[in-house]
């Protein structure tokens, strides 16, 4: 009787220890249950971000795949190939004395190239020999807007400018828009002023040269070095000219704003250079071209470059030239290099 109560109050012991350890139990999965769940998520999170990072970085990577980039006329041409004396990075080269008409310098002189915005020179020329009206006001519309290369300008449609101040940007900062403003108001339009622009070339006996349209964004429009100095001779005769190319920088009322526009061409803001006329240009298929009367070593000279690979290296193939200059008139004048 003994053996069995103690039996009995063994087995009630254990019920009662059982009792009190299940519900801790219990209490201590339901806690760990969620954080479980939290980590499981966690995880999951984990493989999908990564997953997903995977899928955006073949995205990306998909997406940076480029098509090569197109030779410009004179790669093609095999003209940057032409060995010359300075080891300039132009395809084409001239060298001229204003006064005299020698050629200091010379490479592929003849080649005939696209000159993109160089073409800015004739539209400025052709429109200061109409004569028109300085201040009136020419307004940009979608006609302006370039459907050739759909490269940005920061005159909008609708923006309202004196003729005198399209001129101005269009020749200093080289604004295609404001180009084409000019080119579209002259007497019987565009077409007329395209036609303008290829009777005067004729009449300067550039005998390479076409445009056929007055902003450079077209590879059609084409010259040669040999032509453009003699354009830029003639359009160093125009005092306006002269001074809207060479012009550092100006202020410009567009609307409500006052909006600040530069000089494409750094030189003009070097003291070593002494610049009475210039305009950059740039499309793919010309390079980086230049054209320049500056007084150098003395003389009055204008000096073309045409198809420069590299966005700076215009800038350093005149360098080049006017160091070249100024040593061989300190040495030995008489020691030009042509090619």
């Amino acid at each position: 009787m003994t053996k069995i109560k103690s039996c009995t109050a063994l087995l009630l012991g254990l019920c009662i220890s059982g009792a009190l350890v299940l519900p801790a139990y219990a209490a201590d999965g339901a806690a760990r249950k969620p954080h479980l769940r939290k980590a499981a998520a966690a995880q999951s999170s984990k493989v999908v971000r990564k997953s997903a990072s995977v899928r955006v970085s073949s995205v990306r990577k998909t997406a940076v795949r480029a098509e090569p980039a197109r030779p410009s006329f004179g790669q093609a041409q095999g003209l940057h190939a032409e060995a010359d004396p300075l080891e300039l990075k132009s395809a084409v080269a001239l060298v001229v004395d204003q006064d005299t008409n020698e050629v200091l310098f010379s490479k592929n002189p003849e080649a005939v190239l696209p000159i993109a915005s160089i073409t800015k020179l004739m539209t400025g020329l052709v429109v200061t020999e109409a004569k028109q009206s300085l201040d009136d006001v020419l307004t940009i519309t979608q006609e302006d807007v370039d459907t050739e290369k759909g490269s940005h300008s920061r005159l909008a449609v609708g923006t309202q400018l004196t003729r005198g101040e399209m001129m101005h940007l269009a020749l200093m900062s080289s604004e295609n828009r404001a180009a084409h403003a000019l080119g579209r108001y002259y007497p019987g339009g565009l077409e007329a002023f395209v036609q303008a622009m290829n009777r005067k070339a004729a009449a300067l006996g550039m005998a390479d040269t076409h445009y056929v349209e007055p902003t450079g964004l077209s590879s059609k429009n084409q010259s040669s070095a040999h032509d453009l100095a003699l354009l830029v001779k003639e359009a160093h005769q125009q005092p306006l000219l002269r001074e809207l190319s060479t012009s550092q920088e100006a202020q410009v009322a567009v609307g409500k704003r006052m909006m600040q526009f530069r000089n494409t061409n750094g030189l003009v803001r070097n003291p070593s250079w002494d610049i009475g006329l210039q305009k950059t240009g740039y499309i793919s298929e010309a390079g980086r071209c230049l054209v320049m009367q500056a007084q150098l070593a003395g003389r009055k000279l204008i000096m073309v470059l045409l198809d420069s690979a590299g966005k700076y290296s215009r800038i350093g193939d005149a360098e080049r030239i006017r160091k070249w200059l100024n040593h061989t008139t300190a040495t030995a004048p008489a020691a030009r290099p042509t090619t």
